[in-house]
């Protein structure tokens, strides 16, 4: 079976930067289990394993536009320690879940404390970076119905939402 779009895909995977390092990996732990064409993976990387198959092997180099983005150097902000609740004790690289205009959730990171001022950063930590993900496909099943309506796959003990 190859990968196509509501096809449910199980991959054991390695990120790493430029510079070699190991970013993430599934090593050790069980396989990364996503919803082929619903958006669960970058851009880039979906667009790869795209007819892919069982046991197929593929190393994968990512540009940023494809990946998290390219860094957008206005999403940094300055905020007043008041406006951060519920976290007594801030520190650089802290990153905290914050309520977007939208009512969407996001991760921003604590890039530098200054008093009362914090500054902050709405970019995804891997914003602007190449990404190189060496890749093996393990499993390609068709997706339930309850995963296609939820956008995403629900595993043996499935969920309720």
């Amino acid at each position: 079976m190859s990968i196509t779009a509501n096809k449910v895909v199980s991959i054991d995977y390695t990120l790493t930067d430029d510079d070699g390092e190991v970013i993430d990996t599934s090593t050790g732990a069980e396989p990364l289990e996503y919803l082929h064409g619903a958006d669960n993976i970058v851009p880039g990387l979906e667009g790869a394993l795209e007819g892919k198959a069982v046991g197929d092997e593929l190393k994968v180099v990512i540009e940023p536009e494809d990946g998290y983005g390219e860094y957008e150097a206005e999403l940094i902000s300055i905020v007043s320690r008041g406006d951060i609740e519920g976290i007594d004790e801030l520190e650089v690289g802290m990153e905290l879940h914050a309520e977007t205009p939208d009512g969407d959730v996001q991760i921003i990171t604590i890039r530098e404390l200054d008093g009362d001022e914090v500054t902050v950063d709405a970019n995804h930590p891997l914003a602007g970076q190449r990404l190189t993900f060496q890749v093996r496909v393990v499993d390609v099943r068709d997706a339930t119905a309850d995963e296609l309506a939820h956008g995403h796959p629900h595993g043996e003990d499935d969920h309720e939402h």
